[in-house]
């Protein structure tokens, strides 16, 4: 994976500590330490952390926060709003979806030369990407038992995202009635010209073989709740097993909520399957997911196979991007044939009995 934009930790935590006295015009004696990126970075967004003590009307104060910050090199996505993930947690707060609080947003470049956001850090360990976690990392290492307890926490989380009155709680701004009619036709229309926009001319065959069938099998009269977009574990901050925060709002729309699902299975079909390893003990089957999910939730998950393709679609559009930023960060050569043939794409192609990327043909 390319590594994030680097950035000169020195400057960025004196520009972060005159923008916190600012924003904490009552402090005295505020310092800002141990800054630092976190011990595993995505690469959607430059993520920043540190703790800030200060004392504010003569009582000391010792918070760790983090840094969210729009990338200023190379894009995953086509546009990246930061505002909208903001307001998306700010919403979320006072239900039953455990996310980070909210403090400050900042849109002037002149602080840290990007937009970005801080909130409150939330102690505890998230699943690991890299390696997957179905074949490293802390999860391979905690009894089955545990494993269990983890991912009906998770579960249980998603379908809080999904039982939320979202007009009530005024989601509404997450439409995109310019792209179609329905939020399906909208998703469509968007990461379609998203693959147009990272593919940069050059064929994209399994990615366009899947939009093609999308297109195809559209599933009609769906439901609509917010959809996180990312469903994922490794989305998740955990404590002894239990789900303490739902993160990384970059893809959140509306729509079907049997979207996340299929975006939440195919993710961990991706870390075990598509590396030909077992799941690991104790995790519960997919068909006790998706049976434990209809009884929380009351959507029947007919449209699950429709939205397993789409979730592998999306993601191999994004891989595209993840690998041109491999090229450009000199991770991998020029001639790579990686943003075609990799996990996403071998694993969507098996699904709808393609031909294997790289086989020709």
């Amino acid at each position: 994976m390319p590594a994030p934009q680097g950035r000169d930790l020195e400057l960025t935590g004196k520009q972060l500590r005159e923008w916190l006295g600012q924003k904490l015009p009552e402090a005295t004696d505020l310092a800002l330490e141990n800054l630092r990126g976190p011990d595993a970075t995505g690469f959607s967004n430059d993520t920043l952390m540190f703790d800030l003590r200060y004392r504010e009307a003569g009582v000391r104060q010792n918070l760790g926060l983090v840094a969210r910050i729009e990338p200023s090199g190379h894009r995953v996505f086509p546009e990246y709003d930061l505002s909208r993930q903001f307001a998306v947690m700010q919403l979320l707060a006072p239900s039953a979806v455990p996310v980070p609080r909210m403090c400050w947003e900042e849109a002037d470049l002149c602080v840290l030369g990007a937009p970005f956001y801080v909130m409150e850090r939330v102690e505890g360990r998230i699943p690991t990407d890299n390696p997957p976690y179905h074949v490293g990392g802390w999860v391979t290492e905690i009894a089955p038992a545990e494993r269990e307890a983890l991912w009906w926490s998770a579960l249980d989380a998603l379908c809080e995202i999904h039982t939320l009155d979202w007009r009530a709680l005024g989601f509404e701004f997450l439409a995109m009635p310019e792209l179609g009619a329905t939020p399906l036709e909208q998703q469509l229309r968007y990461y379609e010209n998203y693959l147009e926009w990272a593919a940069r001319g050059r064929p994209q065959p399994t990615a366009e073989a899947a939009l093609a069938w999308l297109h195809a099998n559209r599933p009609a009269g769906e439901p609509t709740t917010l959809v996180w977009g990312d469903a994922r574990i490794g989305n998740m901050i955990f404590r002894e097993s239990r789900c303490v925060a739902v993160l990384d709002w970059e893809m959140v729309t509306l729509g079907n909520p049997i979207e996340d699902l299929g975006w939440w299975i195919f993710l961990d079909r991706h870390h075990s399957e598509g590396l030909e390893s077992p799941r690991l003990a104790g995790f519960p089957s997919h068909e006790e997911t998706v049976a434990r999910y209809e009884a929380h939730t009351g959507f029947k998950a007919q449209d699950l196979a429709y939205y397993q393709v789409f979730a592998g679609f999306r993601f191999a559009v994004i891989m595209i991007r993840l690998a041109q930023g491999m090229v450009e960060y000199g991770v991998m050569p020029a001639d790579s044939d990686f943003e075609t043939n990799n996990i996403v794409t071998r694993l969507l192609a098996r699904i709808l009995e393609l031909p294997p990327p790289g086989a020709g043909g």
